[in-house]
């Protein structure tokens, strides 16, 4: 799918702001629908079915979190939250919510332009099916629970230490938050980040080339970690 084929959603109250944007995506190929209400925002979800939201948290009517919340019931379309606020605990519930990215206002529409794209290329990649992924010189084959290095060697990983991967690798490139971590690998009921960061530093021991510098599994301060892949590879769909 070509960018000039791509639909945006902008969920943004100021009349300006969203004129500026809907100018500058529309001049980047893009088909736009604009929206100043979080209702009529999640009205035009689901009557468009955009390829990416854009939203600010700041509406009139409800907080775009309810948005975020909303989209996320039935879609797992790209969402990039555009907002003046800056506390850590609006970005943590914002990715909590389902958010892919968080620019902060006032921003460059350059790098807006580049976050979008970011998350519709790993949305594109995400719903591959997942079988390998490549980090340096480590092969891990989330299916047969299976990890080599390239010489051939196996790299022993447990239970607990292929779930973390697996659901690091289901946002590649993106911000897992240790809540969702949490969740996803131990339960809902598990509250134990001192855990999480014991498996984080075993896996890093065990994929990095070097795991006090790693290039791979890398913490987001305050917030939860980010699983980068090799960019010449990716996650490999057919297993090769």
């Amino acid at each position: 799918m070509t960018e000039a084929m791509h639909q945006v959603l902008i969920v943004e109250d100021d009349p300006a702001l969203q004129s500026v944007l809907r100018t500058f995506f529309e001049a980047n190929g893009y088909r736009v629908v604009t929206a100043d209400l979080a209702l009529s925002g999640l009205h035009d979800a689901r009557l468009f079915n955009p390829d990416i939201v854009i939203v600010d948290l700041g509406l009139p009517d409800r907080d775009g979190i309810e948005v975020i919340v909303g989209i996320r019931t039935w879609s797992a379309v790209p969402i990039v939250v555009l907002s003046a606020r800056t506390a850590e605990s609006q970005r943590l519930l914002a990715f909590d919510s389902g958010a892919d990215d968080y620019v902060v206002k006032p921003f460059s529409a350059p790098e807006l332009l580049a976050r979008v794209r970011a998350v519709s290329r790993r949305h594109v990649r995400g719903n591959s099916p997942m079988a390998v992924l490549r980090l340096g010189t480590v092969s891990v084959d989330l299916t047969a629970r299976m990890a080599r290095k390239a010489d051939g060697d196996e790299v022993r990983l447990t239970p607990i230490e292929y779930r973390i991967l697996a659901v690091l690798a289901r946002h590649p490139e993106s911000i897992v938050t240790q809540a969702t971590l949490l969740k996803d690998v131990w339960g809902p009921d598990r509250d134990d980040s001192g855990s999480l960061r014991v498996f984080i530093a075993s896996l890093r021991r065990k994929l990095e080339a070097d795991p006090g510098r790693p290039k791979h599994i890398i913490t987001e301060l305050g917030l939860g970690y980010r699983l980068l892949l090799d960019p010449e590879a990716g996650i490999n769909a057919s297993g090769g």
